[in-house]
């Protein structure tokens, strides 16, 4: 049966909706939203949390940040039920056991080093009329009963950063209704990842599926700092339309404890992260979670050992705008200032996904002072206000 919302947030709802369809979602388990009541109630955080919050102004970025150092630090100090914590440490070992790590690998004593991604599902999350992609925290490549438990918490706290604080704000959601689930799923290791949109977010043709790609983890495009290959391929037919291949410099590769952003080899750098065939088999699995949840959708994938996984899937936000012109985000019409790309044209050479653009624009909407924007697109591209200087 499909998860609830409620229980394992948006994201391990969809995860879970994707699983029961029999797609290739990574193995895992739920620690559900009833876990971080449980934490919140016994370490008594819930008044400190909402009075914390009393004095915010989601226009004043630094009444955001004090709200969050605040509450980040009743979180580091609090302490997770005996019983929450017995119950996550028994759903990693059985998680491990399943794996092939079996008992007679590991003494009862020893703890399973399965390499797990300890990822937040808020149910505030994921919806078609507002994006929450980035508001809170990933940690990938974290082994071992311990590590897991303070990814954990670490999850938990993230509820309440400064910007999903602002953006809970913006959107008019109430603090008092929010919690945030935690997935731990195996951890796939992805010789290339990316993310596939099952219809182009730039032009808005849904007979068009957009694919970025790059080498490692898909961190590294998801944070933003690389260039990927992007692809245009046909809905119907699987064929590749359009390619671009870029340079692509930097990698998220697994370290111990975590991960690290490494240069890529320099016999990868312009090479073609996919072939024809895997973008097809990719856009085949995207028709797949596009029809399952009958509207286009937002998928982060990757491929191990030739084996494609779906890591996510939210529905495209961007598509419910109105499509007023081609470019129906110009920073130039938002009054007479001067705009430059300088520092940020070479961090992001290329028109910016939706996806990267939504991530980025929530983290300048804080610094902007009033209605004077400190940051906009011209032409799909991040330009500065050069008039705040």
């Amino acid at each position: 049966p499909q998860a609830m919302l409620e229980l394992v947030g948006g994201k391990g709802a969809s995860l879970s909706r994707l699983a029961a369809a029999s797609l290739p979602v990574p193995d895992g388990f739920f620690v559900t939203t009833t876990a971080y009541r449980r934490f919140v109630k016994e370490n008594n955080l819930q008044t400190e949390i909402l009075a914390a919050l009393e004095a915010i102004d989601s226009s004043q970025p630094a009444t955001l940040e004090s709200a969050s150092a605040t509450i980040q630090s009743l979180f580091a100090n609090g302490q997770t039920p005996a019983d929450v914590a017995s119950a996550i440490i028994a759903a990693y070992t059985g998680l491990a056991i399943t794996n092939a790590i079996s008992a007679m690998q590991n003494s009862p004593q020893e703890q399973p080093a399965l390499p797990v991604a300890v990822r937040s599902s808020a149910t505030a999350e994921d919806m078609p009329e507002a994006s929450f992609a980035g508001q809170q925290e990933t940690y990938l490549n974290i082994s071992g009963q311990q590590a897991v438990l303070e990814a954990t918490k670490k999850c938990w706290a993230s509820l309440w950063t400064a910007r999903a604080i602002g953006y809970r704000a913006r959107q008019g959601i109430p603090p008092d209704q929010v919690a945030l689930a935690v997935v731990v799923q195996l951890l796939v290791p992805a010789e290339t990842a990316g993310i596939l949109f099952t219809a182009n977010p730039v032009t808005r043709q849904r007979d068009q599926v957009l694919i970025s790609a790059s080498w490692g983890l898909g961190e590294a495009i998801v944070n933003g700092v690389v260039t990927p290959d992007h692809l245009i391929v046909e809905k119907a037919s699987g064929r590749v339309l359009e390619r671009q291949t870029a340079k692509k410099q930097v990698m998220t590769v697994r370290v111990a404890g975590g991960t690290e952003e490494h240069p890529v080899p320099d016999n990868l750098r312009h090479v073609q992260v996919l072939n024809d065939d895997q973008a097809a088999n990719l856009v085949r699995l995207g028709m797949q979670i596009e029809n399952l949840y009958r509207y286009p959708q937002d998928i982060e994938w990757a491929i191990a050992e030739g084996k494609p996984y779906i890591l996510q899937s939210r529905p495209i936000t961007t598509l419910n705008e109105p499509d007023t012109s081609v470019d129906e985000q110009n920073a130039t019409d938002t009054g007479d200032f001067l705009w430059t790309n300088m520092i940020v044209g070479e961090v992001f050479p290329m028109a910016m996904t939706p996806s990267t653009w939504s991530v980025w624009e929530d983290f300048f909407s804080s610094l902007s002072f009033g209605d004077i924007p400190s940051f906009g697109r011209i032409a799909g591209r991040p330009y500065l206000n050069y008039s705040l200087t």
